[in-house]
C-alpha cells in the first residue's frame, strides 16, 4: 500500500510542477521594466495562448501541450495532442485563440503531419475539456509536401470579421513560392470553420489554390493582426540576410525567390535577380545581417503606453527582443534591441490579459515583462 501511495505521488509531481520565479530590473530607451523568468524545463516552447486571465496553453515542438497557471507558476500536461511529425524545423507549432474566445470555444493549432513520408503543415482546431484536447478538426491540410525538414512556417492570426490566417514556408524548395497551385510560400485566409471565403483573391481561378491570401514568402515565422487599422503584419526569415517585416496585402506577390535582400549560404552572391522587381512587394523593414525572427506581436496593452502600436519580434539568431516603431501609415521609423544580454533564442511572443508581454525561448523558459511598479 505504501509503494502504491508513493507511485501515485510521483505521478502527480510529473504532471504538475511549479517553478520559483527569478526577476531582474531592465532599463530600455523609454522605460524601466521588470523581467521575470516564470517557467523552465520545457522542450522548445513554440506557441502560447491565454485561455483565461491566469491560464495559458503552450505547445512544445516535439508534440506536447502544457497548461501554465500564471498564479502559481505550475505546468500541467494536457492530454490529446495530435500526432505530429518532428523533423528538422517541424513538429507541433503554433497555438492561438480568437480575440472573442471564451472557455469551451475552439482553440487553433498548426503542426506538421507525416504525409507519405513527407511533412505538410496543417491548420486544425480542438476544444479543451477536463485538461484534454477533444473534437479535433482539420481545417486545412496544406499542399506543401516535400522531403525537406525546413520552412514549415507557421503562425496563426485572427481578424475582427471571423477569418483566420496562417502561413507556410517554401519547404526548402524555392520556386514553389511562386506556384499558386500549392500552399508553400503562402499566407492563407479561411473562415474559422475552414470554409474558403469567396472573396479571396484567387478563389475564382482554376489554376490557383483558393485559400491563398498572399504568396512569394520564404518562411513566415510571425503574424499579427492590427484590429485598429485593419491590417495584417508578417515576419519571415531571409537566407543569409534579408529577414523581412511585411504588410500583407491580399493577392500580392512578396517576391521570393525572384527578389531578396539576402545572400546565398554557400557564397557572397545575392539570391535572385536583385532587391526590386515590378509587381513584387517591398518589405516594410528588412534585417541584414539576419536576426532570424521567431514570432510577432503588435502591442496594444495599457501596461506600457510608450510601446502601444509597436511591433515586437523575437530574434532567434541574434538573441534579443526586437521592438519596431511604426508611423501611422505603417512605415518602420525606429528600432530598439532589448534583452541583448539575456543570451536566449526568443521563440514565442504574446500579450497577456494585463498587457504584460510573455515570451518563450528555445532553452525551455517562459519569461514575462512587467511594469516596474507591478512587481
Amino acid at each position: 500500500m505504501k509503494h502504491k501511495t508513493l507511485i501515485l505521488c510521483l505521478l502527480a509531481l510529473l504532471s504538475f510542477t511549479s517553478y520559483a520565479a527569478s526577476t531582474q530590473r531592465i532599463q530600455s530607451e523609454k522605460l524601466t521594466f521588470v523581467l521575470e523568468n516564470v517557467a523552465d524545463g520545457l522542450e522548445i516552447p513554440w506557441g502560447m495562448a491565454f485561455i483565461s486571465d491566469t491560464r495559458m496553453l503552450i505547445t512544445e515542438r516535439q508534440g506536447s501541450i502544457k497548461q501554465f497557471d500564471t498564479q502559481n507558476a505550475s505546468l500541467t500536461e494536457v492530454q490529446g495532442a495530435p500526432a505530429v511529425m518532428t523533423i528538422g524545423q517541424g513538429g507541433l507549432l503554433d497555438v492561438a485563440v480568437p480575440p472573442d474566445f471564451t472557455a469551451g470555444d475552439w482553440i487553433y493549432f498548426t503542426f506538421v503531419r507525416d504525409k507519405d513520408g513527407e511533412g505538410v503543415t496543417v491548420l486544425a482546431r480542438a476544444k479543451l475539456a477536463s485538461n484534454k484536447m477533444v473534437q479535433w478538426q482539420d481545417l486545412l491540410e496544406s499542399r506543401s509536401a516535400t522531403g525537406s525538414g525546413r520552412h514549415f512556417g507557421s503562425r496563426i492570426a485572427f481578424d475582427e470579421k471571423g477569418y483566420v490566417y496562417f502561413g507556410v514556408g517554401d519547404r526548402g524548395e524555392r520556386p514553389i513560392s511562386q506556384d499558386l497551385t500549392n500552399h508553400a510560400g503562402s499566407v492563407m485566409r479561411l473562415y474559422r470553420d475552414g470554409r474558403v471565403p469567396q472573396d479571396n483573391p484567387f478563389s475564382q481561378r482554376s489554376n490557383a489554390s483558393p485559400e491563398i491570401w498572399s504568396y512569394g514568402h520564404r518562411n513566415p515565422q510571425g503574424m499579427a493582426y492590427d484590429d485598429t487599422r485593419k491590417r495584417l503584419w508578417l515576419t519571415e526569415h531571409g537566407p543569409r540576410g534579408g529577414d523581412e517585416i511585411n504588410l500583407v496585402i491580399p493577392g500580392r506577390n512578396y517576391g521570393w525567390p525572384v527578389i531578396s535582400y539576402g545572400k546565398e549560404y554557400w557564397g557572397p552572391l545575392a539570391v535572385g535577380e536583385g532587391t526590386h522587381r515590378e509587381g513584387m512587394e517591398q518589405p516594410v523593414k528588412q534585417y541584414t545581417p539576419s536576426i532570424a525572427p521567431g514570432s510577432l506581436l503588435l502591442y496594444t496593452g495599457d501596461a506600457f503606453p510608450a510601446w502601444r502600436g509597436n511591433l515586437f519580434t523575437g530574434a532567434l539568431k541574434l538573441q534579443h527582443l526586437n521592438r519596431v516603431t511604426l508611423s501611422a501609415d505603417g512605415e518602420a521609423i525606429g528600432e530598439e534591441r532589448l534583452l541583448t544580454e539575456l543570451g536566449e533564442r526568443v521563440r514565442g511572443l504574446i500579450q497577456g490579459p494585463r498587457g504584460w508581454i510573455y515570451f518563450s525561448t528555445d532553452s525551455g523558459r517562459i519569461y514575462v515583462i512587467k511594469p516596474e511598479s507591478k512587481r
